[in-house]
Order: structure tokens, then sequence, then C-alpha cells
């Protein structure tokens, strides 16, 4: 007999929780077993196996875990497909959950996650490719930059209003920068300043460097076309596109693109 048996996991970085569920239409579920294990995907798997055992191993089933996305990102979707084991990750503005207020424990939301898989009442978030994967890193890793010169530019303002200097024009221009390297200030002050603009200009360099290298990646054959696509929306430059493309994935389904982009443009940002 072929059994489905659907595994809720509540993840956290100290535990897992593990509910496992076997979905019965016109008649009660039956919960099998609801267990905390250390958090090793090994543990999961050897979970399983005693959940085989238990119910007969002369049975055959069709097995599949899925937990909520967050902290753990892909890491453990990855070890358990590389062991064969389907899971999915569950989007969780999509999940359907209780109406009211509820208390919120791990094994209630291994319970939830193991009736959302049985019945379809979520939707699976986009699991990227290897390389979707590394660009998506190199792209925040741009974005960190990005807030580390913000607070450089933060930090040599507050310098200069501390020692009463201030600039009228629009900061952050060239006219800007030469007045800044213009000012003259006691020894210990202006090597400060000289430290504060030079990392100023490496940090800049290293932006113009990484966004370069965005625009190279951007035109490789499995973006370029996507990218030329979503740059026909005002606002959508190729940092954001790229973003987008190796975030969502597929962006030929209509409806799903307008989605995406609705909520893209609503948190747009500054590049």
């Amino acid at each position: 007999m072929k059994r489905i048996l659907k595994i809720g996991m509540d993840v956290h970085s100290t535990n897992y929780t593990l509910c496992a569920m076997e979905p019965v239409i016109g008649a009660e579920d039956r919960v099998f077993a609801n267990i905390q294990v250390t958090p090793d995907y090994k543990n999961i798997i050897l979970f399983i196996e005693n959940l085989k055992q238990k119910l007969g191993v002369n049975d055959t089933y069709d097995i599949e875990c899925g937990y909520e996305a967050g902290c753990l990102g892909y890491s453990l979707y990855n070890q358990l497909t590389e062991a064969g084991v389907k899971c999915v990750i569950l989007a969780p503005t999509t999940m359907l959950t209780e109406q009211g207020q509820r208390i919120k424990t791990d094994t209630r939301d291994a319970h939830l996650i193991a009736q959302c898989l049985s019945y379809g009442g979520y939707h699976p978030v986009y699991i990227p490719t290897e390389q979707d994967d590394s660009v998506k890193e190199y792209l925040r890793m741009r974005d960190d930059h990005k807030k580390a010169l913000k607070m450089i530019k933060q930090q040599i303002g507050m310098f200069c209003m501390r020692h009463g200097y201030y600039y009228e024009g629009t900061k952050w221009t060239i006219a800007h920068l030469k007045w800044l390297k213009k000012l003259e200030l006691a020894s210990m002050y202006q090597e400060t300043l000289n430290e504060y603009l030079a990392s100023y200009e490496e940090q800049t360099a290293k932006i113009e460097r990484f966004d370069a290298r965005i625009e190279e990646i951007a035109a490789q054959t499995e973006y370029a076309e996507k990218v030329h696509k979503l740059g026909c929306f005002l606002g959508i430059q190729t940092h954001t596109a790229l973003s987008l493309i190796v975030e969502t994935g597929d962006l030929q389904k209509e409806m799903c693109m307008r989605h995406i982009l609705v909520w893209r443009l609503g948190n747009i940002q500054v590049q």
C-alpha cells in the first residue's frame, strides 16, 4: 500500500520540531509523531526511517518535508534533497492560518506546516540555482559596501559639523569633494579628515568596480533578455533587475511578474 506522509518542520538554529501527518480525506488526519531534535538534517532522515519502521516496512511511502522560509535559507533544503528526501520551502505570507489569535509554539507551527503540505495551503518559494545564489551573494556584498559608503559620508559630515565647517551646496558632488580636500585643519584633525576621505574614495572605487561586474553578469545569456525586459519599467536599473531575477527565477508568468514588480517598486531603494 502506498501511503502519503507530510512532515512539517519548524526549524531554528538551535532545534528542529517535526510533525509527521498522514492526510485522510473525509476523516481526521493521522498525526504519528511530533518531536524535537537537534539541528542536523541527519536527524530528519533518521526520523523518517524510524517512522517507516513503525508504520510498516512492507508499505511504500510518498514523503514530503517542508519548512517556512527564514534564517536557514536553502541549506536544509539542499541537504535533504541531496539525500533523496523531497522538500519544499513555504512562503510564510501564503500559508493558510487559523483565524483569530493563537498561541504560537514550535509544536503548533510544525503541525500547521504539515497541514499546509497536506492540503496545498501555501506557495513554495523559488529555489535558486547555484549560479543564481552566487550572483545574489555578490549583489548583497555590493549592497553591504554601499551601506558602508553611506556611513562614511555621514561620518565625514558629522566630523565637519563638529568643527564648524558647513557646505551650503549639493553634497557629494565634485564641487563638494574639492571643498573637503581644500579644508585646512590642525595637524591631527587634518590627518583624521584625510583618512575619512581615503576611506570614501576606496569605497567609491570598489562600488564602481562591483557595478561594472554586475553589468557583465547581467549581459550573460541566462540573464540578458530578462534584465532588458525589466529595464523597460521606470526605476528598475540593472542591479534591481538582476536582484529580482535571481530571487524569483521564472518571470515568464505574467501574474507573477506583476505582483513582483508592484512589491519591488513599493520597496525600491536608491542605488
